[in-house]
């Protein structure tokens, strides 16, 4: 009697340690600020969402540095991001400050979170087109916002429940998310070759304004980030539309 063949064993395949670890620490300081925001801590719950954004700098820059760029570690980045760019922020800002506009408030943050996995999922898809400008508004810099502005309310000593302005924002951040507009992605800036001389005044000047005030020009400078983007991207539009309506 002939045996069956007996069935071949499936490899699991290999993954790139270094960049995958860096991403992980990403998801714990995300999952890190989660824990701060139900205890109340939310100061805490910010310094973690920048300590998960600087790790989520350095596991890409790790990755392309090495040659260790893989479809796994792009997905697996992706995953760790809506834990700690998209959960973290908005559980915080409604436990923050929208919590007294009941369901209004954690509407807005629920926007906030499946904006960000929209954005997320298309920017996975479309990678490849976004070299040197985000379409809409990267989630870590949305995240950024909302730590930031926890920050900027605590040294300042202003009260952010049912404050009207941050409901306002965390809808808006969700829209911009999900947008079209074109926001500048500094990734074709190599800081490797010879630059104008204009640009290290340029980054002094900036480093100054943020030892001023730290928590206040962060928040300032993310927003303009934002506000800035969103404003071209409807110019631009505007323009779109007027050439197209002379053409007729």
């Amino acid at each position: 009697m002939i045996e069956p063949n007996p069935p071949k064993k499936r490899r699991t395949p290999g993954v790139y340690v270094l960049p995958n670890l860096l991403t992980t620490t990403n998801m714990f300081f995300g999952f890190m600020s989660i824990i701060f925001a139900i205890r109340g801590e939310y100061t805490f719950g910010s310094y973690a969402i920048v300590a998960a954004a600087v790790f989520d700098l350095l596991d890409g820059r790790v990755a392309r540095m090495t040659d260790t760029t893989s479809q796994f570690g792009a997905e697996y980045d992706s995953l760790c991001d809506l834990v700690s760019f998209g959960m973290a922020p908005a559980l915080i800002m409604y436990l923050w400050a929208l919590q007294p506009f009941g369901r209004v408030g954690w509407l807005a943050s629920f926007v906030f979170v499946a904006c960000g996995a929209l954005r997320l999922a298309r920017f996975n898809v479309q990678a490849a087109d976004e070299k040197t400008h985000f379409q809409g508004l990267p989630i870590p810099m949305a995240a950024g916002i909302v730590a930031s502005s926890v920050l900027c309310f605590n040294d300042l000593q202003m009260d952010a429940s049912r404050n009207w302005l941050l409901l306002f924002m965390t809808f808006m951040l969700g829209l911009t998310m999900v947008s079209t507009f074109p926001y500048k992605s500094f990734k074709d800036m190599n800081l490797k070759k010879k630059q104008p001389f204009t640009y290290l005044v340029v980054g002094v000047m900036v480093i100054i304004l943020v030892a001023i005030k730290p928590e206040v020009m962060l928040f300032a400078l993310f927003f303009s980030y934002a506000l800035l983007g969103a404003a071209l991207g409807l110019f631009h539009k505007t323009n779109a539309k007027r050439k197209t309506r002379k053409k007729k």
